[in-house]
């Protein structure tokens, strides 16, 4: 009995250190250009295996991420190498100077995709979040789940029904990305803080509803939990840029 009972615990043992209740992140783009894909770990998570990679159109990247893992993955857009060997992007990009963003976030705008995964197989949680802006569609779609296993997304061209105070243009003045009002005018009514820093005075604003009327579904801005906020108990997630 007792060697039986040792075998169960070497057993229970091996099931959690394999990361049972680990889960994969399928990235895929349906975008009619290159979109370079940046993941950043949440203090105390390990970093993925790939903090930052290119996908070209049609292309997929999967990872893994261990249990209880959280972080954070955005896409990046206008990539390229300038002329002192710099890696920098148009937008969402990490300023590592590198493909890999090696433990640096997006910078403001960029359209954010945010997981936490439960440790012990309960549900995972995730939101699209257009908090810091809005740079590029994105959409995630559990699979093989259990729960309310809904999809997260904001798949709607924001850039096209940007207020012209927040838009961020390009070459031959195209808009390529879209602030958020805190980004824009850093007051406390759209940052949030200070007499603003919580649900009760922190209220939606014209500019944030700008967001949720195109992407109902995303944050909109820092409080815009009842609406935006998904769980579900699965093993697989497909991320979709331009879904």
């Amino acid at each position: 009995m007792e060697k039986r009972s040792a075998l169960l615990a070497l057993l229970l043992l091996g099931f959690l250190l394999s990361g049972a209740y680990s889960a994969t992140f399928t990235f895929i783009n349906r975008c009619n250009y290159i979109v370079w894909a940046g993941t950043l770990a949440s203090a105390g998570s390990p970093a993925l295996a790939e903090t930052g990679f290119k996908l070209d159109q049609g292309a997929s990247v999967a990872l893994e991420a261990p249990s209880g893992w959280s972080g954070r993955f955005w896409g990046r857009t206008g990539c390229e190498v300038d002329a002192s060997g710099r890696f920098k992007c148009q937008t969402g990009d990490c300023g590592s100077n590198n493909v890999p963003c090696n433990g640096a976030g997006a910078i403001p705008p960029a359209t954010l995709i945010e997981f936490t995964l439960n440790g012990s197989g309960g549900e995972d949680f995730y939101d699209t979040s257009l908090v810091d802006g809005y740079n590029v569609p994105i959409s995630v779609n559990p699979r093989g789940g259990t729960g309310r296993c809904g999809v997260s997304a904001c798949a709607a061209n924001v850039n096209a029904v940007c207020p012209p105070e927040l838009k961020v243009t390009g070459d031959g003045g195209a808009t390529i990305a879209c602030k958020s009002a805190c980004e824009a005018f850093d007051t406390d009514e759209y940052c949030c803080r200070g007499a603003y820093g919580g649900p009760e005075t922190c209220k939606p604003n014209k500019y944030s509803r700008v967001f949720k009327q195109a992407c109902p579904s995303a944050y909109s801005y820092a409080y815009d939990d009842k609406t935006s906020t998904f769980t579900c108990k699965a093993a697989a997630y497909l991320l979709t840029f331009c879904p």
